[in-house]
């Protein structure tokens, strides 16, 4: 992988903020936001924070602002055609992707119009060496320097946010998961949400009986086939009645999937 360019201001200091650095990084996140204090946050605890430690990922925020000319340092400016809010300048967004991004690579902007992050999406993203994450502020960012580096542009859910920061914790943790050596238990990710195009089953622990309410007997049987089509049901019957859409598409699946072995 070519290392990205490291910016330096005019003294020849770093802008970015290195939270961790490896040459045997296997992925690598690199963050540009106004708010590079609030990096890592709570991807420093926990199994991130843990992965991060040991060099299993590594996290760059770089503060957009030190590409800001001017005394003020203004990364915005008054919206063309008027309206309420302030747009981010395309100069100032363009020089920061320019010194982050090694040639040919393309940056995420987080935005509630993009591509609704799913776990497919997730997993595509965990396959890449690294991500470089545009985290925009105040009410948008100028539609050109979007275009014209050809920014991809991804949503964490139909809800609008103060900015990209909280977006990119969330994307960088899903991701950062999947990762190998980040889990303890790797053989576990198969069957949480989403894996299978369904929701999950109900878990349970000791005691096996609280205020009344009992563990249903299979999970106490040992029988570990019953145990497995249990789950699978369970998993069936909460995503049929809770996503209905994921459910189509799962039943668009199983029903593909059927065709296929009856054409061998």
């Amino acid at each position: 992988m070519m290392a990205a360019k490291t910016p330096t201001d005019a003294q020849g200091s770093a802008m970015s903020s290195p939270v961790m650095s490896s040459q045997t990084t296997r992925w690598r996140a690199s963050v540009l936001t106004i708010f590079p204090e609030m990096f890592p946050g709570p991807l420093g605890l926990s199994l991130a924070g843990k992965a991060l430690e040991a060099g299993l990922w590594a996290l760059d925020a770089v503060d957009i602002r030190q590409f800001a000319g001017g005394r003020h340092a203004s990364v915005d400016d008054t919206p063309f055609g008027g309206g309420p809010g302030m747009v981010m300048r395309p100069d100032v967004i363009d020089a920061a992707l320019e010194a982050v991004l090694a040639p040919g690579e393309r940056a995420i902007y987080l935005t509630p119009r993009g591509r609704v992050l799913d776990q497919a999406l997730v997993r595509e993203l965990a396959g890449r060496p690294k991500v470089t994450l545009l985290c925009g502020r105040y009410e948008a960012v100028d539609q050109r320097v979007l275009e014209a580096r050809e920014v991809e542009e991804i949503s964490i859910g139909d809800y609008v946010l103060s900015g990209g920061e909280p977006a990119a914790i969330v994307l960088i943790d899903a991701v950062v998961r999947l990762l190998p050596g980040v889990m303890g238990a790797p053989e576990g990710l198969d069957e949480e949400s989403f894996e299978a195009g369904l929701l999950e089953y109900p878990h349970y622990t000791r005691p096996a009986e609280w205020q009344g309410r009992a563990v249903p007997e299979v999970l106490l049987s040992g029988h570990h086939e019953n145990i497995r089509r249990w789950r699978r049901q369970q998993a069936e019957e909460i995503t049929r009645a809770r996503r209905p859409d994921l459910w189509a598409r799962y039943l668009e699946r199983q029903t593909d999937s059927k065709k296929k072995e009856a054409k061998r």
